[in-house]
């Protein structure tokens, strides 16, 4: 059986724009990207049909549209257009907007969507948009376990932000298409699977049915459960709030899944196997929480799993929208390699796979605190900076570049697994635990 769809290559740079207490962190100046135009040009030389590129609402107009500042977008868009090619623009990476607003503000969706205006009156020319980057993840880290501002620890400030970037990212594509019609939403997020013990498993049902939410309100709420609904009832939604988002349901859409070694979690109530640091629970139970490839026996469903899922779910087109590893170059390779298998084979299956986004080309600084402080911590991309702060290419670039072409399955790298399959990856006591069935009707609790 022949395939009948067949993904492109996109590309991506990390450009995290979050606040902390009154800090800001900025990847594309950590990584020098704000001032390298010519960083496009290498990105060429690796074959990418489309990009995810930031034009951020904080960078662009932090005082307000009336004041923006679009030199630095009108070079950069005019300069992957010259090199054909299709920036997939995002308009907010982790961010909570410029410091007259907030995720919390009432008026925050209208704000993004006159920036998104903006953009689309100056760009008509772009076609694929991602307003908001993984609202549920951003809502979970600033909202429900206090990371990033404004800091909170409580579900219904979750539910407030979750709602508030939906919103926003609904009324930002109704502004586009005002301008041009035919604007595609590429909406991305983490959808990677809970795994947990017999006594757990409705803890893990419930954050597998909660991880698909930003996704079930934009596509109108066909998809969101008796049992969720009840849920964000209970965190203060209204039914008038649901049924906004059931009357403008989300078209076209690609569904664009960001998924890390570290996605996939594992519940466990014996908390004497694990670290104190991983220690949490829901109100009914104390749980450890922990990334399930160091424990779960059966090892990781991985893009494969991840692709499957949403396809039955929404039976829209998909996309990895994020695929990177920190870790050595050939690990990386084996990490970006898996992604463009798994997206080959979904689509030989009949799915709908558009692209693989080979991400954080020039790397990341300090995710392996979440971004939550300033100390300097640097992972390679495609890229690696130098001590004098220019990017050099790696072997992953190679690797990259020879993706379409198919020669990439001669790399040496393939010859071996990546670690996440193998034995050597386990931490604690293995434990057996087959995928979860997603449950019909889950209890109203809450999670950290």
């Amino acid at each position: 059986m022949s395939a009948q769809y067949s993904p492109q290559l996109w590309g991506g740079i990390e450009c995290t724009l979050n606040r902390v207490g009154s800090t800001v962190l900025d990847q594309v100046k950590m990584t020098g990207h704000d001032r390298r135009v010519q960083d496009l040009d290498l990105f060429a030389e690796l074959g990418f049909e489309a990009m995810r590129y930031p034009i951020l609402w904080e960078r662009v107009a932090p005082n307000g549209l009336e004041s923006a500042d679009w030199s630095w977008a009108d070079e950069r868009l005019l300069r992957l257009r010259e090199l054909g090619i299709e920036p997939i623009v995002g308009l907010l990476h982790h961010g909570s907007g410029p410091a007259d607003t907030d995720l919390l503000d009432d008026a925050f969706p209208r704000k993004l969507a006159a920036y998104a205006k903006a953009i689309a009156q100056r760009y008509p020319w772009i076609q694929k948009y991602t307003p908001v980057n993984e609202p549920l993840t951003t809502a979970r880290f600033a909202g429900l376990y206090g990371h990033w501002h404004p800091h909170a620890r409580d579900e219904r400030v979750f539910a407030r932000i979750l709602l508030n970037q939906c919103r926003a990212i609904s009324l930002s594509m109704e502004a586009i298409r005002d301008v041009n019609p035919d604007a595609e939403l590429v909406q991305t997020e983490d959808c990677g699977i809970t795994h947990s013990t017999p006594k757990l498993r409705y803890q893990a049902e419930f954050q597998n049915e909660r991880r698909w939410l930003s996704f079930d309100l934009l596509t109108g709420c066909r998809t969101l459960s008796q049992s969720m609904r009840d849920h964000l009832a209970w965190l203060g939604v209204s039914t008038k709030e649901i049924k906004w988002f059931e009357e403008r349901p989300e078209r076209p859409l690609i569904v664009g899944l960001d998924y890390y070694v570290s996605s996939e979690r594992f519940l466990d109530e014996r908390l004497e196997r694990y670290p104190h640091e991983s220690w949490g629970g829901n109100g009914i139970d104390d749980y450890a929480d922990v990334e399930a490839v160091r424990v779960r026996a059966e090892g990781l469903e991985g893009f494969a799993g991840t692709i499957r899922e949403a396809w039955a779910r929404y039976g829209q087109p998909i996309a990895i929208t994020e695929a990177h590893l920190a870790c050595s170059v050939l690990e990386q390779i084996r990490w970006v390699g898996e992604a463009w298998q798994a997206a080959n084979s979904a689509c030989a299956a009949g799915m709908d796979v558009r692209g693989v986004t080979a991400w954080a080309l020039l790397g990341a600084y300090d995710w392996d605190s979440l971004v939550t402080r300033q100390r300097g911590h640097y992972e390679s991309g495609a890229f690696a900076m130098n001590s004098e702060g220019v990017p050099m290419p790696t072997e992953l670039a190679t690797f990259i570049g020879q993706l379409r072409s198919g020669r990439y399955i001669e790399h040496e790298a393939l010859s071996d697994q990546g670690w996440w399959n193998r034995d050597d990856r386990l931490l604690y006591e293995p434990v057996s635990c087959r995928s979860l069935p997603r449950a019909a009707s889950l209890p109203v609790v809450g999670s950290l």
